[in-house]
């Protein structure tokens, strides 16, 4: 993707160490296309006194450090990456190859408290909730905080509501929902998402190499399981479709 298709990029101050790089179409998608193609730019090429990015669904807030650089220097930065770097490329026609992923989750009232309130503010039973996610194809916009790979494709009713008071110890493995998104709770934390479900595979294991198996781009498909079939299945570490261990 280039500055062409998304258009120029908005870069605004966030505080005296950070700037906010969003892109003002009027495209959902493409914004957050455009916004993973920059992200992915931006590290290829990193600025000088640039200490930390943190990636939204639709920004991305750049940190530097104020005594090695300065704000003009890094929206200069930016902007120019925008319109003149490529992309790195991770296969020979320069794009990373689409991985498919599918996700057993075990659906009821322990692995998700909030199945039912959900399906409340549907007007849907717990069974036609888990059934709207069962059939949808989310795609993984961005990697969160600790890797949690945060997804587009929710179908459902209505955008999903966040929670009134948020969690404060989620499980690992743990399926959220939140809008038209989905995200897997890769470590035990809190939460302002709403808890639906939870997978027995591993998301996120920093003991391997690749400490993931999938990326911005990929497709991913939740499967219900039983507990049964959960324990059969273990907490093996997540593969895309077609490899093993």
């Amino acid at each position: 993707m280039t500055t062409a298709q998304y258009g120029a990029i908005t870069v605004e101050p966030f505080g005296d160490s950070a700037v906010m790089v969003t892109i003002p179409h009027a495209d959902q998608a493409i914004r957050r296309s455009g916004i993973v193609a920059f992200r992915e730019r931006f590290l290829a090429h990193r600025p000088h006194g640039v200490l930390d990015v943190v990636s939204g669904l639709e920004s991305l807030l750049i940190e530097f450090d104020p005594l090695r650089t300065a704000l003009q220097h890094v929206e200069y930065a930016a902007r120019l990456l925008a319109k003149w770097a490529p992309a790195p490329s991770a296969g020979p026609d320069g794009a990373r190859a689409v991985r498919k992923f599918a996700i057993p989750v075990v659906f009821d009232d322990e692995t998700g408290p909030d199945l039912a309130s959900v399906a409340d503010d549907m007007g849907l039973a717990p069974a036609e909730v888990v059934e709207a996610i069962a059939e949808s194809s989310f795609t993984i916009s961005l990697l969160g905080a600790a890797m949690a790979p945060m997804m587009d494709g929710l179908k459902v009713p209505r955008p999903v509501r966040r929670l009134a008071e948020p969690r404060t110890d989620v499980a690992p493995g743990a399926i959220m929902i939140a809008g038209t998104n989905a995200i897997i709770q890769p470590f035990p934390g809190p939460t302002g998402w709403r808890v639906v479900g939870r997978t027995p595979r591993t998301i996120v294991d920093i003991s391997r190499p690749d400490p993931v198996s999938f990326g911005t781009g990929d497709i991913v498909r939740f499967v219900p399981v039983t507990r049964d079939e959960a324990a059969v299945l273990g907490a093996g570490f997540l593969l895309p479709l077609g490899e093993s261990v």
